[in-house]
């Protein structure tokens, strides 16, 4: 079998071309997504969403790029042209922005095979081999090489990417697909109510990553004829997968990891709960995802600021953050922190606490405010001795959104500060 180190296949890497979907709006995030698509949230203190699915590609050898873009896309379009726009194409190496400018038709991208569909003449224009389909919205790392070896060397014609997950976690939220002995698909049902468990243990289910290998061709040929069924959904998913399972090759990769000896990490960070889960995640002493290993660096766009800084040293006013990730540009000023993931150009002021929250960029929290189980967006101003996340009701009461786990969404506009800030 193939070994999965790129080294080893550079050139299946080299004559794949990549399509990352990240024109999502990401519905379940609720405010976190009114003003930037999904892939665009931030994640990790110094991350956004799509960075990952992106140093993914780069290092394992996948340099040619092209990224999808529709709903609310200006963040995400300028983050890509500050953090990714520093390939040359002259070496065979490219991150370009597809935003849907009506290709193939009037229509906006009516769906995720509709949105490769419309790009058919970029994606010729390549001569790749092999089109890599990616979901732009999940946090994870994988050697992609591995996958694209595994395609080539069962004889697929399309591969799908998946991972075991729970029953009840897939019910209504992941492709699910049944298995043969040599890993053929023989069944997939799009987010299916009920989903099938797995013959050795039916409380567990494969799901699909949204994340496909394409033989070129077999892909051209299958996305044109989706565009001429009258009652398609134009959807990988719902109308592509189920159509060719039968009378093609159309094998299941597991995920793995991209580093030895490390489990497979993956999260959907699609909800409010799973997004602070997630961060929250990375303060363990021994993380999930470990983004201080540099044998799989997560590249992204960093704005030169200066260091964290904490001031004050007295017994009534000191300044400490404990078990917390605490990013450039962060001031914390005679205030406690403890369990938090503080974003670019936090400031906490004398006396606050803060506590088991996600705080993104440019937060300003004022004196003595005390918060918790909180996720403040982007350029919040927390007033003087406000109380977060200690009274359920008092929350809702003030317009915050309180999840079902009882984490407290906070956003600018509920603060009565301008909307349509800059992202």
């Amino acid at each position: 079998m193939l070994n999965s180190n790129p080294r080893y296949v550079s050139n299946l890497t080299r004559d794949t071309y990549a399509i990352i979907l990240a024109g999502g709006r990401g519905s379940r995030l609720h405010e976190l997504t009114s003003w930037r698509a999904k892939p665009a949230v931030y994640f990790g203190g110094q991350f956004r969403i799509i960075d990952f699915p992106l140093s993914n590609c780069v290092n394992s050898g996948v340099r040619r790029i092209g990224v999808v873009t529709q709903y609310k896309s200006h963040s995400l379009i300028r983050h890509l042209s500050r953090g990714w726009g520093h390939f040359k194409r002259e070496l065979g190496e490219s991150v370009e922005i597809l935003p849907a400018s009506q290709r193939y038709s009037d229509n906006w991208y009516q769906g995720t095979a509709d949105a490769v569909f419309q790009n058919l003449d970029i994606i010729r224009h390549e001569l790749p081999k092999y089109v890599m389909i990616l979901s732009g919205d999940h946090i994870y790392r994988m050697d992609y090489a591995g996958l694209i070896a595994a395609h080539v060397e069962s004889g697929a014609d399309m591969t799908v990417s998946c991972i075991e997950v729970a029953v009840a976690e897939a019910a209504g939220a992941f492709g699910v697909m049944a298995v043969d002995a040599e890993q053929r698909i023989t069944g997939f049902e799009e987010k299916p109510a009920r989903p099938q468990g797995l013959a050795d243990d039916p409380e567990r289910c494969l799901a699909s990553m949204g994340n496909y290998v394409f033989n070129a061709e077999f892909l051209f040929d299958q996305l044109s004829q989706d565009a001429r069924r009258q009652n398609s959904d134009r959807d990988f998913g719902k109308d592509i997968i189920p159509a060719i399972i039968e009378n093609h090759k159309v094998f299941a990769y597991r995920h793995r990891s991209a580093l030895d000896n490390e489990p497979p990490y993956w999260r959907d960070v699609g909800s409010l709960d799973s997004f602070y889960q997630a961060n929250m995640e990375l303060l363990q002493p021994t993380p999930p995802l470990n983004l201080y290993d540099s044998r799989w660096p997560i590249w992204s766009y960093q704005e030169q600021l200066a260091p964290a800084k904490f001031v004050f040293d007295d017994d009534h006013r000191r300044g400490t953050a404990a078990d917390s990730i605490v990013s450039s540009g962060c001031i914390v000023s005679g205030a406690t922190v403890r369990r938090c993931v503080l974003f670019n150009r936090v400031r906490i002021d004398d006396y606050a606490l803060v506590e088991d929250s996600v705080i993104l960029p440019n937060v300003h929290i004022g004196q003595g405010a005390q918060i918790k189980n909180a996720i403040l967006e982007r350029g919040c101003e927390v007033p003087d001795n406000m109380v977060i996340g200690y009274d359920r009701l008092q929350d809702k009461s003030r317009g915050f959104r309180v999840t079902e786990q009882g984490r407290v969404l906070v956003t600018r506009e509920m603060l009565g500060l301008q909307v349509g800030y800059e992202d």
